[in-house]
């Protein structure tokens, strides 16, 4: 079964979709990482996030073990990052990677943006994980000061609303919940809820596969 976890910055999808691939053994991926890759590399290099040929020579010679690099998290590289993921020939480029990771027997767990929609729009199960503005700020202003990072609410939010924009407004790939994907808003809700409302609904999804329907 692959699953696929789309929702803007800060609404909790990558707990999520960690906590759910470690319960159903599932390879993990976080698509949001790869462009973040894509996007330090560039900075490293003193590129132009905004240049898609410049952009796009990253996205094609990426090397998986940055993913793992600490260094993606800051607030510079998700900027960045955003910036990247609305090029057309970096999306391009990165499609097939994330297509390889999310055919991995015996199943696949991807967070994103559009995992729902382009990636793997035959996933099994496709849920759309959302929450208020200020607490998706508020939850992001805590990660970022627990880094050691010195910022105010207000600039988060102004960044997490820029960043809402852009997702939600490029013209390949935006930011949307698939037809048949099933939201979460997790605005109040414990991660504990979260994942066991995540965890119902895959069990019911296996449950249907197994009985031979499709799960649809």
């Amino acid at each position: 079964m692959i699953v696929t976890i789309d929702g803007p910055a800060a609404a909790g999808k990558g707990t999520l979709a960690r906590r759910l691939a470690a319960a159903l053994g599932y390879v993990y991926l976080d698509t949001g990482a790869i462009y973040r890759a894509v996007a330090k590399s560039m900075l490293d290099a003193g590129g132009d996030p905004d240049d898609p040929g410049e952009a796009a020579a990253h996205a094609q010679t990426l090397d998986p073990a940055m993913l793992d690099d600490p260094g993606l998290r800051g607030e510079a590289v998700g900027d960045a990052a955003s910036r990247v993921a609305a090029l057309p020939a970096v999306r391009t480029a990165l499609l097939a990677f994330q297509r390889r990771v999310a055919a991995t027997p015996p199943g696949a767990v991807l967070d994103g943006r559009d995992t729902g929609t382009v990636v793997c729009p035959e996933a099994e199960l496709k849920l759309f994980v959302t929450a208020g503005l200020e607490e998706r700020a508020r939850r992001r202003l805590e990660e970022l000061r627990s880094k050691g990072e010195t910022l105010m609410l207000p600039e988060v939010l102004a960044e997490v609303a820029a960043r809402d924009s852009r997702d939600r407004t490029r013209l390949t790939a935006p930011l949307r919940p698939a037809d048949d994907a099933v939201e979460i808003d997790t605005t109040g809700m414990t991660p504990d809820a979260v994942f066991q409302r995540a965890w119902l609904l895959a069990m019911e999804r296996l449950a249907a596969l197994q009985r031979g329907s499709g799960g649809r």
